[in-house]
């Protein structure tokens, strides 16, 4: 399969993908997080804010806030996508991988993970707090040992949702529709309109498949509490949803120790949180520190070792960032050196 050589910046729309998350993983790496002002994921918790005030207990609007929102998220980052490339094809990726950054959360999360840890010794009352940003469990009576132990699981949780969910749906869904657009174009030998089909189209296919899921998982985080009826369906949406992102997020943990054993040994564990995805990160780098992780009352992950201490926990926080930036740099590669050849 191959692009006439003639077209304009058909390289640059070919390796729109890859261009993007490069742009959005530098973001990330160096600011962390979008302004909270200006921030999507801030924006859309507004809209939901209403919906968990005044309707907790309509399963009928819940149904509705699953369908309705995470569409009209996607809607507002596609529209935003077009608009950018039939103005510029060739600034299209930049654009998206800023749009991609605030769709993600690598940076930010592993160091609150870490600045958690590291006020463990000194500060138990301000780790207690500083959790809060990471963990919705009450730590209030949690334990030097359980506070490491809620530190690393929502490194390995996050991993999962945080950046696997969101990037893996923008790499994945931005190349099926790339390789359909690159065959149409050969098919039909439109130059004039092939950076915007080989490349715009991709984009715009991947970025709304990256907020589709964050909207997802951000409905999850706000209303899907058993309490809460409006959020019955939109935590059933999450769980099949983050079914594949959660045991590929356990694959990168594993690959990034590297050894196959603590993915394999993880599964042992996997299915004791209710959740029937987050257990499979959280037992993955449970096997890989070779350490306990408890929840208090919920589930306990590897019965056999003890709770973390100060340099185990230091050394999950960082497999889980480890594993992130394998995960980040694998949809790279995959999204450049699998697209079609002939390009250029």
């Amino acid at each position: 399969m191959t692009v006439p050589a003639s077209l304009p910046a058909s390289g640059i729309a070919l390796y729109s993908l890859p261009i993007a998350i490069v742009v959005a993983a530098v973001l990330d790496r160096t600011v962390a997080e979008p302004p909270v002002a200006v921030h999507p994921i801030a924006l859309l918790g507004r809209v939901i804010e209403p919906i968990d005030d005044q309707y907790q207990s309509s399963f009928s609007v819940g149904i509705l806030a699953a369908i309705v929102l995470p569409i009209g998220f996607a809607t507002v980052f596609v529209a935003t996508t077009a608009v950018v490339g039939a103005v510029s094809p060739v600034a299209a990726p930049i654009v998206v991988g800023v749009l991609l950054f605030s769709l993600f959360s690598h940076r930010m999360l592993i160091d609150t993970a870490a600045e958690v840890v590291g006020l463990i010794d000194d500060d138990l009352d301000a780790a207690r707090v500083e959790l809060r940003a990471l963990a919705g469990r009450d730590a209030e009576t949690l334990s030097a040992g359980e506070l490491r132990s809620a530190a690393i699981e929502s490194a390995a949780e996050n991993l999962a949702d945080g950046l696997v969910a969101p990037l893996g749906a923008f790499a994945v869904v931005g190349f099926l529709v790339q390789w359909y657009a690159v065959g149409a174009v050969d098919a039909v030998g439109s130059i004039g309109t092939g950076p915007i089909a080989i490349g715009v189209l991709p984009l715009s296919a991947g970025i709304a498949a990256a907020a589709w899921v964050k909207a997802v998982n951000t409905l999850d985080s706000m209303l899907g509490y058993p309490e809460k009826r409006v959020g019955t369906a939109s935590a059933r949406l999450d769980d099949v949803v983050m079914w594949f992102p959660a045991r590929i997020a356990a694959a990168f943990i594993s690959l990034a120790v590297p050894s196959p054993d603590p993915l394999l040994a993880g599964r042992r564990w996997a299915n004791r949180p209710p959740s029937p995805n987050s257990g499979w990160p959280m037992a993955t780098i449970a096997a890989a520190l070779h350490v306990k992780l408890e929840k208090p009352g919920a589930y306990v992950l590897n019965d056999l070792g003890q709770l973390p201490t100060h340099d185990e926990a230091d050394r999950g926080v960082s497999l889980a960032s480890r594993a992130g930036w394998l995960f980040i740099g694998a949809c790279v590669l995959v999204t450049a050196i699998g697209t079609p050849s002939g390009a250029i």
